[in-house]
């Protein structure tokens, strides 16, 4: 089962864990093409988590320096800019600034929003079915932090299908999101280990 208590820790935790994954995923990717079109992919994604004004060669840099941080400069691709070694202080990004803009579904967040609209913009094939279902067990977890009532596959579906206008239709019997059960553990163990703190 995949318990928060024993995943690994976050290296840019402002980026949170499906970024984390993305990045994992890419690392495995064989083909050098296929696994460059995958770091471009997550640097558009860290690119629509932050709010800047300008789409400057700086903040380029900045998000190819954390990319390559979060993969423990362990990523074999051939980086646009040069790529400089940061301990754990230096690879913080700065504090993200929340957009104020209509979020569709609040239960979900402007992140998922995001995720999905990037989604649609993506071509068929496993690196888009693969982000798929990573952003639609967040959005199951999200439900699961609302009401346990409402976090089946179905719904999941349906939001994803709403937000991407239909270009997304998720099967959940070919794919299979992650357990109730597992959900319900994970919210438990991390409840146990609140009380723990205290």
């Amino acid at each position: 089962m995949d318990y928060n208590t024993t995943r690994g820790k976050l290296i840019m935790p402002e980026y949170g864990r499906n970024v984390q994954q993305m990045v994992e995923h890419c690392k495995t990717i064989a083909d050098r093409e296929e696994r460059m079109r995958c770091a471009h992919t997550i640097i558009n994604t860290m690119s629509n988590m932050i709010e800047h004004t300008a789409n400057n060669e700086d903040f380029q840099k900045k998000l190819w320096n954390h990319l390559a941080a979060m993969a423990q400069y362990d990523l074999d691709i051939d980086y646009p800019v040069e790529i400089e070694h940061m301990n754990d202080e230096e690879a913080r990004p700065e504090r993200l600034e929340y957009p104020q803009h209509h979020i569709k579904k609040r239960n979900y967040g402007s992140i998922v929003e995001k995720f999905t609209q990037h989604l649609t913009t993506m071509e068929d094939g496993g690196q888009r079915d693969d982000l798929t279902l990573m952003v639609a067990n967040h959005m199951k977890r999200d439900l699961s932090n609302w009401s346990t009532d409402s976090m089946s596959d179905e719904k999941v579906a349906d939001d994803m299908a709403h937000y991407t206008d239909g270009k997304i239709q998720l099967n959940p019997v070919q794919h299979p999101l992650i357990s109730d059960g597992e959900l319900l553990s994970t919210r438990i163990s991390t409840s146990v280990k609140k009380k723990k703190k205290k």
